[in-house]
């Protein structure tokens, strides 16, 4: 996938908008690590309401068990940053809204946090449809938190605005 600048972000979201409000459809994210960042990209854009149907922040293990319904039990084998948590946030978005497409971000922004397994920059993206799909992306950025997740908020948009394009096709 073709990397973008900071603000290439915001063309991107616009065409995200665009994309799923020609197809009548809703996103839903459930954000961890990037704190509401992929949320507030999507909703700059004018007539983003159309679209954007809600977003969830859980930034804590228990946020992600009480409000997107992920088991204990998938943190506590799997751990927070996992594909496992990533489908498991992305699914829970979806079933606690009324979106067809969920997308969720789990990662280690650092400067801490990293174990022997799991480094910093280590990012999991989680997608959800309505359709059934269910799968997730793995991702080692590297740089400072900041740009760890400006990076995630970028694969994320790339990740919705690819999936936009490839069902525009099928539709």
């Amino acid at each position: 996938m073709q990397k973008l600048s900071i603000s290439d972000a915001s063309g991107l979201a616009q065409k995200i908008i665009e994309a799923y409000g020609a197809k009548k459809q809703k996103i839903v994210t459930a954000e961890s690590c990037t704190g509401g960042m992929i949320a507030a990209s999507l909703t700059d854009v004018p007539g983003s309401s159309a679209v954007f149907e809600r977003g969830f922040i859980t930034y804590s293990n228990e946020a992600k068990v009480e409000l997107l319904g992920v088991l204990p039990d998938t943190i506590s084998v799997y751990g927070a940053v996992s594909a496992e948590t990533a489908e498991a946030m992305a699914q829970g978005a979806l079933e606690y809204s009324h979106a067809d497409v969920a997308i969720s971000v789990t990662g280690i922004a650092g400067p801490t946090g990293a174990l022997p397994d799991k480094p910093v920059g280590l990012v999991y993206i989680g997608v959800a449809t309505r359709t059934g799909a269910n799968f997730h992306c793995r991702f080692e950025f590297t740089g400072d938190r900041s740009e760890i997740r400006s990076e995630a908020r970028k694969e994320a948009l790339n990740l919705l605005h690819s999936m936009a394009d490839q069902s525009q096709g099928r539709s």
